[in-house]
């Protein structure tokens, strides 16, 4: 039992010199900074969207239903990807100021207003 105790011992010593020996600063006033690097929105189109369909009419979509149950349309400019699904909700990443994600959305909106002008001919 002795040597498990000093076993005990030296692994605490170990570790608590491991953690450092300075002490916690008490007033140290943190300025951090920010950078937007990144707007995540949720826009709803209220119509049922044909992922496949989509996927076939524009190159900048990507279908994959065994992977993933959303289409991911890439937006060149601005840059930002859009994941469509099939109850018409989009998710719309990777931009940078809500002008973009605006545009992007835009985008999107009108590749499923071609596409949905196309099957009504």
């Amino acid at each position: 039992m002795g040597y498990l105790y000093v076993l005990i011992e030296a692994y605490t010593k170990i570790m608590a010199g491991s953690r450092g020996s300075s002490p916690p600063h008490k007033h140290v006033k943190l300025k951090p900074t920010y950078q937007v690097v990144n707007i995540v929105t949720k826009a709803k189109l209220d119509v049922e969207l044909d992922l496949y369909g989509l996927a076939r009419m524009s190159h900048n979509i990507d279908y994959e239903p065994e992977q993933f149950p959303g289409a991911i349309f890439k937006v060149k400019e601005p840059k930002a990807s859009i994941l469509l699904f099939k109850n018409g909700n989009m998710v719309c990443a990777g931009a940078r100021k809500v002008a973009d994600v605006k545009k992007a959305v835009q985008k999107a909106v009108d590749l499923v207003n071609a596409y949905m002008m196309s099957k009504s001919r």
